[in-house]
């Protein structure tokens, strides 16, 4: 939780701008739409987290929330049946997804920037082949209520965030990090390296999956639904101080990136600046959060080192 003092200050502050900008944010209904609008990418970081603290990266779950989302409408079409099944579905897939990408990286030796990387076109490929560039089907009201109802995404995002704290307390938290911090040297000590970064794979992809079915039933059905997600998410992990080479930071801290991030745009919304400025904005926060970690590491070796002597 220390870790994630900084972020939250931030948050804070940000959120004090929004409500003295629109006084509507400062009544629940505001502030939970606000949660609302963020738990898609707050579900995606938490995931994304698990993979880049053990020193990967996943950049395939932008498009695997787009197969989510069209794959869901084609195949319930509108009907209320079809609804629970499919959501079984999507998980699977999800989870599927993301032990391809963790098999290839770690049994295959494949740099994760170019298994991800490979997964995305691949998915995004499928995805234009299946629906022509125009998806068809509708989702039925069962399947909208989980990204329409405000009270169902926030205990959506509260039992992600509960679930990814507990696994982080957990030996698996403690083997993850080990393993992002020197793999090597963890695996000496008899950890399952390769076991722990394919869990952290799978992992991503499931929180892939239920953003995919946030997303769905508020954003609609559309090819472009998750396009730029996986940059935001990888953008509101470093934000909340993770290190992109592995082996530090909080999951708590990048949740609360992703709060950040959605009140940094939110903000910008607010004041009529260009969405377009997004990009840029992610693009200035993973620069200066690599060349934090660049200047910072060095000087925890030479700390590390004087105390040794």
């Amino acid at each position: 939780m220390k870790r994630a003092i900084p972020i939250l200050a931030v948050l804070a502050v940000l959120l004090v701008l929004i409500a003295l900008a629109n006084p509507y944010f400062l009544q629940p209904a505001g502030f939970l739409a606000f949660v609302k609008r963020a738990a898609p990418l707050v579900i995606l970081a938490a995931g994304q987290y698990f993979v880049i603290v053990s020193g990967e990266f996943d950049l395939s779950v932008g498009s695997l929330v787009t197969v989510e989302v069209v794959v869901a409408a084609r195949l319930i079409d509108g009907d209320e049946a079809a609804t629970w099944p499919v959501l079984a579905l999507l998980i699977v897939l999800g989870l599927a997804v993301g032990l391809v990408n963790g098999v290839i990286t770690t049994k295959l030796k494949v740099p994760s920037f170019i298994t991800t990387l490979g997964m995305m076109l691949v998915l995004s490929g499928a995805v234009f082949l299946w629906t022509g560039g125009a998806p068809r089907g509708a989702l039925s009201q069962a399947f909208r209520v989980f990204g329409r109802d405000t009270l169902w995404a926030v205990l959506v995002v509260a039992a992600v965030g509960v679930a990814a704290i507990l696994l982080m307390r957990a030996d698996f938290g403690k083997t993850l990090i080990a393993t992002g911090d020197n793999e090597r040297a963890s695996a000496l000590s008899g950890v399952r390296t390769d076991r722990v970064r394919i869990i952290a794979f799978v992992l991503s992809g499931l929180a892939a999956a239920v953003a995919g079915i946030l997303l769905g039933g508020f954003a609609g059905v559309s090819a472009q639904v998750g396009q730029g997600l996986e940059f935001s998410a990888i953008t509101a992990v470093v934000l909340g101080g993770v290190a992109l080479g592995g082996g530090r930071g909080s999951v708590v801290a990048a949740m609360a990136g992703a709060f950040t991030l959605e009140a940094l745009f939110t903000l910008l919304n607010l004041y009529g600046i260009s969405g377009a400025l997004e990009f840029t904005v992610q693009g200035v926060i993973i620069i200066a959060a690599v060349a934090a970690g660049a200047v910072r590491l060095p000087r925890l070796l030479t700390t590390k080192a004087a105390r040794t002597d």
